[in-house]
């Protein structure tokens, strides 16, 4: 067996074979790094069909990735397992007072190559930069009989600078190797971004880019690269407080064999891209565009983010991050009692949702001191010493007053205890930049987890 990226590069055209043999082409969407049969073993008895039980195993391709959030995560199915992310390391802590660290914006496609490994289908180093690819194999018969294989990898990077509404998704196109005799410097490849959803479903537009239409593959293999941006101009939003926009953004392959071929098989591959999203808000940065009205506000992913405290001596928020790490570990031990406490934010499919309303932080906050005053007496604070820290976060929907605004909700699944000042105020800093840096939406839409660092 050989990976798909290890095919050998010799080329011979069909050309110069009889010019009445009966062509044919078997083509195949695999994820990046799939194995396949070597020729040799293509051409054995039972190498065709190991071939075909590869295809038909494999995780569809047109999949949404495992986090993401919002409209579009109803749009289709998503995948089965989460998607590889850049580690979390502890958050950049200059002093006086600690920040979150700045997401990455940028991806390389040796960064792509390494995130996405042999396995992966996404792979993401924050909201603002993002990957994904598949893998096209041919394989080439002269009279029934294998004569030879051909692929090439596509790789679709996604990176948005700081407040910009611009995202440019760069297109690469590689390993595009063939081996025996095939007539694949011929074949024709399209590719094309669509977007085939969109909330509101009025939305308009703005493309740019070079994006190739069809060529053949000797010409995608000598050009290699491309890219397009997408812009969704302010004001085409949902409303309420947050101008927002959601949408679908769809790498499209498409396969057309020789004149003097036939094609069957997968003709064509949709890779599901991270979805994009648009947004404006007083609460988020970059809400007056700099004066101008048509940059207020910027683009992002609709994927879950990732908030990073840390227990590490000498960490700010140290004494913040261990009680988070009890409630998430040790949830028995924490205050105030529940039977089979468990609380959110721990993973995906049970994230944290940020809360604007300063009525709901109040009412968590207080809901919160409560139960400090009631476990730890009205003196609590030793002086001013300690403050009452409670998790989930105050500034969140999961805050300790879930269950006063929704019944259904689980009453007393929170955590609180108090623990020193600068801790928890390091700890009120890392959350607050956070949502800045990483435009975590007001709402159930968005959502984000904690990440625990030891």
């Amino acid at each position: 067996m050989a990976t798909a990226v290890a095919l050998l590069s010799a080329v011979s055209s069909l050309a110069q074979a009889d010019a009445s043999a009966d062509l044919e082409v078997e083509s195949y969407v695999l994820p990046i790094g799939s194995v396949t049969p070597s020729l040799e073993e293509l051409q054995s008895e039972d190498g065709m069909e190991r071939l075909r039980d590869i295809a038909r195993n494999a995780e569809p391709i047109a999949q949404l990735p495992y986090e993401t959030v919002g409209s579009a995560a109803s749009y289709a199915p998503l995948a089965d397992k989460q998607s590889r992310t850049a580690p979390v390391d502890s958050p950049a802590a200059p002093t006086p007072m600690i920040t979150a660290p700045e997401p990455a914006r940028t991806m390389t496609l040796d960064e792509c190559k390494q995130g996405l490994g042999t396995t992966n289908k996404f792979y993401f180093t924050s909201r603002f930069a993002a990957c994904s690819g598949a893998s096209f194999v041919q394989t080439w018969y002269v009279n029934g009989r294998p004569s030879g294989a051909s692929m090439f990898n596509v790789r679709v990077v996604g990176t948005i600078a700081k407040n910009s509404r611009t995202i440019n998704f760069t297109y690469y196109f590689t390993e595009m190797e063939t081996q025996g005799t095939t007539e694949a410097p011929a074949m024709k490849i399209g590719t094309k971004g669509k977007m085939p959803n969109s909330w509101p479903s009025t939305v308009r537009y703005t493309r740019g880019g070079n994006m190739p239409g069809t060529k053949t593959f000797a010409e995608l293999k000598a050009q290699r690269t491309f890219n397009e941006t997408v812009n969704a101009k302010p004001g085409q939003g949902s409303g309420g407080t947050t101008d927002l926009i959601e949408a679908i953004y769809q790498p499209s392959i498409t396969i057309t064999p020789p004149p003097n071929a036939t094609m069957t098989g997968d003709l064509k591959g949709d890779l599901f891209f991270l979805p994009p999203r648009w947004d404006a808000a007083k609460y988020l940065a970059n809400s007056t565009g700099g004066g101008n009205p048509d940059r207020r506000g910027a683009a992002s992913f609709a994927y879950i983010g990732m908030l990073s405290y840390s227990t590490k001596v000498g960490a700010e928020e140290r004494a913040e991050a261990q009680h988070i790490k009890t409630a998430f570990t040790k949830p028995e031990d924490t205050k105030p009692y529940m039977s089979a406490k468990k609380v959110p934010g721990q993973e995906p499919k049970e994230p944290l949702h940020r809360t604007v309303s300063q009525a709901r932080n109040d009412d968590n906050r207080k809901a919160s001191v409560k139960q400090c005053k009631r476990y730890w007496g009205d003196n609590y604070t030793q002086g001013g010493a300690l403050d009452c820290d409670e998790y989930p976060f105050a500034a969140t929907y999961e805050g300790a007053a879930e269950h006063d605004y929704d019944q259904d909700a689980r009453k007393f699944n929170f955590s609180v205890k108090p623990i020193p000042k600068d801790d928890n105020r390091a700890g009120g800093n890392l959350l607050r930049s956070f949502y800045s840096k990483n435009r975590i939406l007001d709402g159930m839409g968005d959502g984000f987890i904690v990440k625990i660092v030891s």
